[in-house]
């Protein structure tokens, strides 16, 4: 039987979305995967005593204590941010994951991070609430909203994709389309719930998707020099 996959979980918030991949794994239904650490950029985050309860490694790790070494000038934001991401990167590697998740991590990751990942064959994936190239970045459902009161588009929707420099420009993994509904005056609470309880299927049928891919990448390299030790 094949060890489990191993997880880290990135988040800013409520961590409802984490709370999802908890109880799944714990029910199975997230098949053969661990959570090795939960890392928030918030130290208020809830999300962190929803992974304490489930007895998981947590740990905070904010951006402020690196702007503090650095004058309030462009350089010194870039500078704070990049010396952030190495470190961040450094603490997530130190676990040996096989699978980021980030779940509404509010933080651009940049190449100091990503490029290290990489390297280690670190899969990233991201939650994001809206369709593929539209409404990157923050307020997504906001932003969405107001394009259908404008009469611009007719749905949104969710997706899963693979985390690279740009913002939430990744591939697709999953896509879960959500239309607007007609007729109905639906505030923006009513339609940021409708669309967060989408995500929490979304996240656990895409987080499922990306370990299957990992799982199956291996196999395939452990073939290949099976192969390779036979010739």
């Amino acid at each position: 039987m094949d060890p489990p996959t191993r997880l880290t979980v990135l988040i800013s918030g409520n961590g409802t979305n984490l709370q999802a991949v908890i109880d799944a794994i714990s029910s199975n239904k997230l098949p053969s995967s661990t959570i090795v650490r939960v890392i928030s950029n918030r130290k208020d985050a809830f999300g962190l005593e929803r992974a304490k309860r489930a007895d998981i490694p947590t740990a905070y790790h904010n951006l402020l204590k690196f702007k503090k070494q650095h004058p309030q000038t462009d350089e010194g934001v870039r500078a704070a941010r990049e010396e952030y991401d190495t470190e961040l990167a450094n603490l997530v590697l130190a676990d040996s994951p096989e699978l980021v998740v980030c779940l509404g991590f509010l933080h651009v990751l940049s190449p100091r991070f990503l490029n290290p990942l990489e390297k280690a064959g670190v899969e990233i994936i991201n939650l994001h609430p809206a369709l593929p190239g539209a409404f990157s970045g923050s307020n997504a459902i906001q932003r969405a909203q107001a394009a259908w009161l404008e009469g611009k588009i007719d749905k949104t929707g969710v997706m899963i994709h693979r985390v690279i420099a740009e913002v939430d420009m990744g591939a697709a993994i999953l896509v879960r389309e959500i239309p607007f509904i007609k007729g109905v005056d639906e505030d923006l609470k009513a339609l940021e719930q409708r669309i967060h309880e989408v995500e929490w299927g979304t996240v656990i049928e895409g987080t499922t998707i990306a370990i299957q891919q990992i799982k199956e990448r291996k196999k395939a390299g452990t073939e290949v020099q099976q192969d390779i030790a036979q010739k």
